[in-house]
Formats: C-alpha cells, structure tokens, sequence
C-alpha cells in the first residue's frame, strides 16, 4: 500500500513539473518577445500615433502583460492582448525600423515567435 502511494505522489509530482514547465516555457517566449523589442536601436515604436523609443515601448507592454493578469497564458495571448494594438483606441501598433520599414508590431512579433522556435520568420 505505501509502494502505491509513493508512486501515485511522484507521478502527480512529475505532473505539476511538466505543468510549470509548461508556464516557464511561455515565459520564456514572452520575455523573449519583450527582450526582442527593447533590443532594437534606432527603431520607432508607434502608439497611438505617438513615436517611442525601444526602451519606452517594452515598459508599456509590460505594464500591460500586468494588467492583463491571467487573461495572458502563452505567448500568443501575450501577442494578441497586450503586443498589437491599443487596447484603447483599438489602433494597431507599428514599429518603424532603422531601415525606414514600418511594420505591424503583430507582425514583428509572431515573426521573433517564429525565430524562438527555430522557424522561418514570414515576409
């Protein structure tokens, strides 16, 4: 009976290892996503129609990623509720790159998703 109840307690345990895995798993993207976005010298983050540096701009969306609470589970919810658009004016946010290009930060960001995963960005 003990044999049993040790197993039973590992596996459960092993369960709430790969759940919190799982969580740091995401944490990880998200963080890489904000690190991403924070890194870029020279680039323009627009909200709203107002210009902000790199530095400002990861600082607003992690005042956001906050507020959100457990509404942001994963990486793509991170995207989808705090990294597109305003959540007041409903505008998407862009990033203007020091290369002139303007971007979607969506895009920029499911894009650096991509690259976390070893995958191809998309153009």
């Amino acid at each position: 009976m003990r044999t049993i109840s040790v197993v039973i307690v590992i596996l459960l345990s092993l369960a709430a290892v790969r759940v919190c895995a799982g969580d740091l798993s995401e944490a990880a993207k998200i963080q890489y996503l904000l690190a991403s976005v924070e890194a870029l010298e020279g680039a323009t983050f627009i909200r709203n129609g107002s210009e902000h540096e790199a530095r400002a701009a990861a600082d607003h969306l992690r005042l956001k990623l906050k507020a959100a609470g457990n509404k942001v589970k994963t990486a793509e919810d991170f995207i989808k509720f705090c990294a597109s658009r305003s959540s007041i004016t409903n505008d998407p946010y862009l990033i203007r790159l020091t290369d002139g290009t303007t971007v979607k930060s969506e895009v920029f960001f499911r894009n650096k998703l991509r690259t976390f995963a070893g995958e191809k960005p998309q153009t």
